[in-house]
């Protein structure tokens, strides 16, 4: 099947805080769990970026499972983060260690900082051109920073897209069910990714399947910062 790219940007209201509401448990522990098993439980204690970051969900597990870490949410729709924001005020222990900003990658509204860790989760098959993912990546990770982008497989057809949506999201909103079915069908595949890593000249980093498409590693000496 063909990749069908879906709307960048979540930018209304309603259909942003029906994501924020889903119950994501399941999926977002693991992408804490999936973090330590590739990494080897390491400790953060520098600056995190979370590119892609919604409401938040994955960027407030990162702040307690990280204690010592500040960490920076970016997103391109207003209304994630304010909804991102909102959370903040009621998150006590880790709030004054978690900072949401609007912004698009690649972009200047993004702090240049020395990063050690960037996360990505479920933002790569919103993009119209994913070679951006890469590009921010590249321009604000220090050398040797860790990376971790998660995201959704591409399934072989509508109809597999489909059942996995009856399967994994039937007690959700309509409006969150057919999101995930238009995501299914923009995300890419295994090999579409190394592909784009190639490119980008990232092709260290691995990939592979466990639920979502995993890529990870480090950035050895590679940097693009100043």
């Amino acid at each position: 099947m063909e990749r069908i790219p879906e709307p960048e940007l979540m930018k209304d209201m309603t259909q942003a805080k029906a994501y924020s509401e889903a119950d994501f448990d399941t999926q977002h522990s693991k992408i804490i769990e999936l973090i330590d098993q590739v990494f080897g439980a390491v400790e953060f204690s520098g600056d995190i970026l979370d590119l892609g970051c919604g409401p938040g969900d994955v960027t407030f597990r990162i702040a307690h499972r990280f204690s010592k870490a500040k960490i920076t949410g970016i997103d391109g729709s207003q209304a994630m983060i304010r909804l991102a924001n909102e959370r903040q005020q009621r998150e006590s222990l880790v709030k004054n260690r978690v900072n949401f900003i609007r912004a698009m990658v690649p972009g200047i509204d993004i702090p240049k900082k020395n990063y050690d860790l960037i996360v990505s989760t479920s933002f790569l098959h919103h993009l119209h051109q994913p070679d951006l993912l890469w590009q921010t990546i590249f321009e604000h990770s220090r050398p040797g920073a860790k990376v971790f982008v998660a995201d959704l497989c591409r399934p072989e057809s509508k109809g597999a897209a489909r059942k996995i949506v009856n399967e994994s999201a039937n007690n959700e909103p309509e409006v969150l069910q057919e999101d995930f079915y238009n995501s299914l069908l923009a995300a890419f595949t295994p090999e579409e990714v190394e592909n784009q890593l190639i490119s980008a000249g990232l092709n260290k980093l691995s990939v592979h399947v466990d639920d979502y498409i995993i890529i990870h590693g480090d950035m050895g000496g590679i940097s693009g910062l100043k």
